[in-house]
């Protein structure tokens, strides 16, 4: 039930042409304090899938940096049965306020919750020692606290998600997750709000996630490589040429040998501008929202084509409601008439290999002349952050943390109601139509993400939890 990630150790040195001298001394200060405070301690954080989502995109670069700067630092996945991830899906959905499947949380999601804690604690165990440092990432992992506590390790509780507002749903959610808040030595939320009235606010971080600029995410690409890669893979054009290769992040040599799998009339033109938003498909994330609001307010205006992107939905495991999404989108999608239909694409990216996968988002990203994240809710909204890094200008909903990463109207625009269509489309096609001013909010874009959203803040903050934690 626990198994280690494997992930690759990350060199400081190589941020300094991006951050600078000063943000660079300052990160080699925290990193040496770090390594003597430690005192070989590890460092241990601990999820429930290696591949989609944010959390899995932040822990190589969180981890790889850490093990960089000499400290003992280890990743490993809980896996579950699927009453257990049904069961955290309901609490995910709660926690953003929305009551999802409607089911219960009573005495018989504790044992389900509680089993699988149970097996997955000793091989966890094995690898530590007392005094260590484990990091436990949202729902899915908090059951394991209690028997860390008990062997002497020092845990911290990282959530991703929450919102501003609680309602009956947040508080249901908080309710069966407080059970096992006694084990917690500290905890970590992506905004303040987030923080339940249950938890002393003086046992709370605030830390908003980072990007990884030298991922294969994020990296720089130029006009021809992001043509490569999105004609090789079926997401512009017709599939041609050889597999576009690449330098993965140990430096070997690779090529991009999968494909995506694509439902839609006809591959997107490439001389036509692309509206896209890359997320999971959970319905929270509303991809049908966005294709419903550019069938009837975007496309009927002038040109552009959509593209929804999203994993591969047999591999992610810890979502169980994805393959239902998707069908959901598909079905609207097939109801459309054809002209609209021919204008959008649904794309299943694999994730077999993340950095091919990482490479796909990363070319169809800069591609893209609108970058969307029309969530219903949301934690924080990395793929908004990553765009932004590449320049795009963002039409998002301001909720959560989106709201934290873009200034309306300056560095991207803020929908104020997630479920105004005709609001959202309408901003989508003057972005569209006004390409000086998207260059311009693009540019602001990527100023405030260099300023706020690296990985240097990102690590002098975690050293100051850890190292609370450890006092």
């Amino acid at each position: 039930m626990i198994s280690p990630v494997p992930f690759t150790s990350l060199d400081l040195a190589e941020l300094a042409p991006i951050i600078g001298a000063e943000r660079q001394a300052t990160l080699l200060e925290t990193a040496a304090a770090s390594r003597s405070a430690l005192d070989g301690r590890a460092v241990v954080h601990v999820n429930s899938t290696a591949t989609g989502g944010g959390v899995a995109e932040m822990l190589p670069t969180l981890l790889g940096y850490t093990a960089g700067a000499g400290i003992d630092a280890r990743w490993y996945v809980l896996s579950g049965t699927p009453p257990f991830f049904a069961l955290t899906k309901r609490l995910h959905n709660r926690l953003h306020g929305h009551q999802g499947d409607a089911g219960s949380l009573a005495e018989q999601e504790h044992s389900i919750y509680e089993e699988v804690a149970e097996q997955g604690t000793p091989g966890l165990l094995e690898a530590l020692k007392p005094g260590d440092i484990v990091v436990l990432h949202d729902p899915q992992t908090l059951g394991l606290a209690p028997a860390l506590r008990g062997n002497g390790i020092h845990v911290i509780w990282r959530c991703h998600i929450g919102v501003d507002e609680a309602n009956d749903a947040t508080a249901e959610a908080w309710g069966f997750l407080s059970r096992y808040f006694h084990a917690v030595n500290h905890f970590v939320f992506s905004r303040p709000q987030y923080r339940p009235s249950i938890i002393d606010e003086n046992l709370v971080t605030v830390i908003r996630p980072s990007l990884d600029p030298l991922s294969a995410k994020n990296i720089s690409m130029t006009g021809p490589d992001q043509t490569a890669i999105l004609r090789y893979t079926g997401l512009l054009g017709e599939p041609v040429g050889d597999p576009p290769s690449f330098v993965r992040r140990d430096g070997s040599n690779a090529s991009v040998e999968r494909r995506a799998q694509m439902i839609q009339l006809m591959a997107p033109p490439e001389d036509e501008p692309l509206v896209v938003q890359v997320s999971r498909w959970d319905k929270l994330k509303d991809m049908a929202g966005v294709m419903t609001a550019f069938a009837d307010y975007v496309a009927p205006t002038g040109n552009g084509h959509l593209v929804l992107a999203g994993p591969d939905v047999s591999s992610v495991t810890d979502d169980p409601e994805g393959a239902e999404e998707l069908a959901h989108c598909q079905h609207i999608w097939n109801e459309l008439p054809m002209e609209k239909r021919r204008r959008i694409h649904l794309a299943c990216l694999p994730t077999d290999d993340v950095e091919e996968n990482a490479l796909m988002v990363n070319a169809l990203q800069r591609h893209a002349a609108v970058v969307c994240q029309k969530s219903l809710a949301e934690g924080f909204g990395l793929t908004v952050v990553e765009a932004m890094w590449k320049g795009r200008p963002v039409v998002a909903s301001a909720v959560g943390g989106i709201r934290d990463q873009i200034d309306d109207g300056l560095s991207g625009s803020l929908i104020q109601d997630p479920t105004d269509l005709a609001a959202f489309g309408t901003v989508v096609r003057k972005v569209l139509d006004d390409p000086d001013r998207a260059g311009q909010i693009g540019a602001a874009a990527e100023y405030r993400a260099s300023t706020d959203f690296l990985p240097d803040r990102h690590l002098r903050q975690w050293a100051e939890v850890i190292g609370g934690a450890i006092s």
